[in-house]
């Protein structure tokens, strides 16, 4: 079965360059968060993920390619709109849970997620939808996948209302 043929189910698989920009979104999470624990600027850390971690071999294990200017372009959204991004953020989280006191691993997603819905055109489903998955990678057997869902429907609804008309 080629790659874009279809899969059990009906589906199709993706294509390298969508696989590619599944793992730029993937990495740009990882990089938000090394920005803000080790307080390193964001052209320091993009550099270090495009020179050692895209496609590199680490414990036998072979990372994937990431689509270079989809992975950039996500670091700096995110970094020139965080102010708004946190905002939205805030909006749609309960109360109770304010920004601030959430794991650094969804801060870093929602802004890569932010900065998406903001800045690239990505259609807001397609977007939910990956960065969904991206929480399930971190969290697979926890609640962070909902509640990825929930916040990024919101704010997806609040920056794109016209694609839920």
């Amino acid at each position: 079965m080629s790659p874009r043929q279809d899969r059990p189910g009906g589906t199709r698989a993706p294509s390298r360059s969508q696989r590619m920009r599944s793992a730029a979104r993937l990495y740009a999470v990882q990089a938000l968060f090394q920005m803000e624990a080790s307080g390193a600027a964001l052209e320091k850390v993009q550099r270090e993920f495009e020179d050692f971690r895209f496609g590199a071999t680490i414990d036998e294990n072979e990372l994937n390619e990431g689509d270079i200017p989809h992975f950039r372009a996500l670091l700096a959204g995110a970094v020139a709109w965080q102010a708004r991004i946190d905002q939205m953020t805030d909006r749609a989280l309960v109360d109770r849970w304010p920004l601030g006191r959430i794991d650094p691993t969804l801060r870093a997603l929602f802004r890569a997620a932010g900065a998406e819905l903001i800045e690239l055109g990505t259609p807001p489903r397609v977007v939910i939808t990956e960065f969904v998955d991206v929480a399930r990678a971190f969290f697979p057997e926890g609640r962070e996948p909902a509640l990825v869902n929930a916040v990024l429907d919101h704010m997806a609804r609040e920056t794109r209302p016209e694609a839920f008309a």
